[in-house]
C-alpha cells in the first residue's frame, strides 16, 4: 500500500505553512478559513508549489526532499488533480478534455462516471455535475496514485450538490488511492473524508475522524467549524459539576472540568425547544425569544438569544414556533463542553 508523505514549509503572505501529515488508501480533507494555506498544500502535491523544506513521498518514491535538492516537475507526479473551477478546456468535446489526462481509458471513465453520452458536448452546455464527472475523469484518466481535489463541490448548486457528493464518496472508496481534498464546508468534509483536518494560519491545529471533531474540538475554532454555538464565561467547580457564569450573566452546567475563563460548546442537535421549562433530566434552561426561524429540508434552526437549536418541522409546528415567541431552549451538563481560554477576567 502506498503512503503519502508529507512534511513541508511553505512561505506564504502572512506565515508559512507548516505541514506534515501521513495517508495510505483513504481520504483526509483539509477544512479552515480563506488564505489558511489548505490549497497550498495541494499545489505543492502537485509540483506547482515549491516548499522552501522538507519531503514529500509516496511509498519509495521521493517526490521532493529539499535536503537532497529533488523537486520532480508536475509531470513526473503520478497526480489526479481538480481544479476547483474543474478547468475544463471550453474549445474541447468532454472526450477530447477526458483523453487530454490520458488517452488509455477514456471510453471506461466516461462509463464509469456517466458521462458517454455527452462525449461530444463541450463544457459550455453541461451542468455543474456534469462538468465535475468530466474533470474527474480527466484526472483519473492520468492513471494518478494520489488524487487532490480542490474544492470539489463547490461550484454546485444546494440541490446538486447532495447528489454529487453521495456519488464522490462512492468513487473515492472505490478507488482506494490516498486522496486529499480541500473544501471550506464542514458538512462535505465530514461525508467524503476518513479523516479532517483543520488549518489555521498555516498550522494543522487538529487531525481527526469527523465524529471525534465533534465530541473534541481543539479549539474554539474547531467548535465552530464543526457547527457549534460557542459561549463564553467564566467557570467553578460545583460538586461534581463545573458552573459556568456566562457573560450575560446566564449560569450553566457542565460535566466536564472547567475552571477560570473558558468556552461552553452546545451543539444544535443537542439542545431541546419548549414552551416552558421542561421537568426533564436537564440542567441547562435559557428562556428567550425567538429572533430567526430557518428550514432546511425537515428540519428547522431556531435562534434563541445566542443559541442556534435545531428541532423537526413537526415540532416547530406543534410548538407553534414564530419570530417573537417565548420559548425555553434546554440542554444537558453532559452535552455542555467546555474549553479553557485564559484566566479569568
Amino acid at each position: 500500500m502506498d503512503i503519502l508523505s508529507v512534511d513541508i514549509t511553505v512561505p506564504l503572505r502572512s506565515y508559512a505553512l507548516e505541514l506534515k501529515l501521513e495517508t495510505g488508501q483513504t481520504t483526509v480533507a483539509l477544512v479552515g478559513p480563506s488564505g489558511a494555506g489548505k490549497s497550498t498544500v495541494l499545489r505543492a502535491i502537485a509540483g506547482l508549489v515549491h516548499p522552501s523544506r522538507g519531503t514529500i513521498t509516496l511509498g519509495d518514491q521521493v517526490w521532493f526532499a529539499s535536503d537532497q535538492r529533488i523537486d520532480l516537475p508536475p509531470e513526473d507526479r503520478p497526480v489526479g488533480l481538480v481544479f476547483q473551477e474543474y478547468a475544463l478546456f471550453p474549445h474541447m468535446t468532454v472526450r477530447r478534455n477526458v483523453s487530454y489526462g490520458g488517452k488509455e481509458r477514456v471510453d471506461e471513465l466516461l462509463e464509469r462516471l456517466r458521462i458517454a453520452d455527452l462525449a461530444d458536448a463541450k463544457p459550455g452546455g453541461l451542468s455543474g455535475g456534469e462538468r465535475q464527472r468530466v474533470a474527474l475523469a480527466r484526472a483519473l484518466a492520468r492513471g494518478p496514485r494520489v488524487l487532490l481535489l480542490d474544492e470539489p463541490l463547490s461550484a454546485l448548486d444546494a440541490h446538486t450538490k447532495a447528489t454529487v457528493r453521495a456519488e464522490l464518496r462512492e468513487l473515492l472508496h472505490e478507488l482506494e488511492l490516498p486522496a486529499l481534498l480541500v473544501t471550506h464546508d464542514f458538512e462535505d468534509a465530514a461525508v467524503l473524508a476518513d479523516r479532517v483536518g483543520v488549518i489555521v494560519d498555516g498550522r494543522l491545529v487538529q487531525l481527526d475522524t469527523p465524529a471525534k471533531l465533534v465530541s473534541s474540538p481543539a479549539n474554539p475554532f474547531v467548535a465552530r467549524l464543526t457547527g457549534a454555538n460557542l459561549l463564553e464565561g467564566n467557570a467553578r467547580r460545583f460538586g461534581d459539576l463545573a458552573e459556568v457564569v456566562l457573560d450575560d450573566g446566564t449560569m450553566l452546567y457542565s460535566t466536564d472540568p472547567g475552571r477560570g475563563r473558558v468556552g461552553v460548546v452546545i451543539y444544535p442537535w443537542e439542545i431541546t425547544i419548549s414552551r416552558s421549562t421542561p421537568a426533564d433530566s436537564a440542567l441547562n434552561h435559557v428562556a428567550g425569544s425567538v429572533t430567526s426561524l430557518v428550514t432546511v429540508d425537515n428540519r428547522v434552526r431556531v435562534q434563541v438569544g445566542q443559541l442556534t437549536a435545531e428541532t423537526s418541522t413537526e415540532s416547530a409546528e406543534r410548538l407553534g414556533l414564530a419570530e417573537g415567541a417565548q420559548v425555553v431552549a434546554s440542554f444537558k451538563a453532559t452535552a455542555t463542553r467546555l474549553l479553557p481560554l485564559g484566566e479569568t477576567a
